[in-house]
């Protein structure tokens, strides 16, 4: 068994003799851990096992653009389907109510397909399972400046890659914590933002965290300006771009919860800019100092 740290919250994965979880999932290695702590969700992982999936469909998860079948099962906990851009069946998991504990089969195909399928079924069974604990695995850009973590969200081409990455070059004292899918928590009433082994396409694995300095939600526009969210638009700016199941009382309404707790210990803004350095010196000087 192999147990792994991310963002304080402890993943015990089991596999079979035929399933290297690190080769498939390298981004896991920087948060393996050898404590003892309890494991808020436990992942099997097989490639020869397998179960037809049965019960009503209840939804339909978007991730990257694929979505993902969601099974309602009889004993009241959940199924998923995981299909590549294709159309490959690259995994299929099960989850108890709760999601703390999972069962992942993962299906024969090249490496990037059996890399699909796994990603995505621990980024589903993490994201659940620590619903209701005051943790949101979001879809955004976090870079590092002085010390604190500023995030940039967005839908997915808007530009907040390319924003982070302004900042990097323009800004002195600049680090990227994580490219896709970081992951925030209130700690101590703080909101905290961590690195994970979730980041798109840019291979930025941190075990790292930081203090939020502030949330931005990057808009393409013809000139640069930026404005203060008022909390009811830094509500509705946040709860997207987190990963949750409206289908589902648990998840949904800790989700909601924690993103009401955010709102209201975190600074939001939306940003209308160009791609430029001028953008990034905006961004910066307006939420930094």
């Amino acid at each position: 068994m192999k147990r792994f740290k991310v963002a304080g919250h402890i993943i015990a994965v089991e596999t079979d003799d035929r399933t290297d979880f690190l080769h498939l999932l390298p981004g896991f290695r920087p948060f393996e851990w050898n404590g003892d702590d309890k494991a808020v969700v436990s992942v099997d992982v097989s490639t020869t096992w397998d179960w037809d999936v049965c019960g009503e469909e209840v939804g339909q998860f978007d991730v990257g653009g694929t979505n993902h079948g969601v099974y309602l099962s009889k004993d009241g906990g959940y199924q998923f389907e995981v299909n590549d851009i294709n159309g490959h069946l690259c995994a299929r998991m099960q989850g108890n109510l709760d999601f703390s504990e999972c069962k992942v089969r993962l299906y024969e195909g090249t490496w990037s397909q059996q890399n699909f399928g796994l990603n995505n079924c621990m980024m589903m069974a993490y994201a659940f399972a620590t619903a209701g604990m005051d943790t949101l695995l979001i879809h955004a850009s976090v870079i590092r400046c002085k010390g604190k973590g500023y995030l940039m969200t967005a839908p997915s081409g808007t530009g907040k890659s390319t924003h982070t990455r302004l900042w990097y070059d323009n800004i002195p004292g600049c680090d990227l914590m994580n490219d896709d899918n970081p992951v925030i928590r209130i700690i101590d009433n703080q909101p905290v933002v961590y690195g994970s082994p979730w980041s798109g396409k840019t291979p930025c694995y941190r075990d790292v965290q930081a203090p939020i300095g502030g949330i931005v939600r990057i808009r393409q526009k013809p000139e640069n300006s930026i404005r203060r969210l008022k909390p009811v638009e830094a509500f509705a700016m946040l709860l997207p771009a987190c990963s949750s199941m409206k289908w589902d009382a648990r998840v949904y309404n800790g989700v909601c919860d924690s993103v009401s707790h955010f709102v209201g210990t975190c600074r939001s803004w939306e940003l209308g800019c160009l791609p430029n350095a001028e953008a990034a010196h905006l961004c910066h000087d307006t939420i930094a100092e």
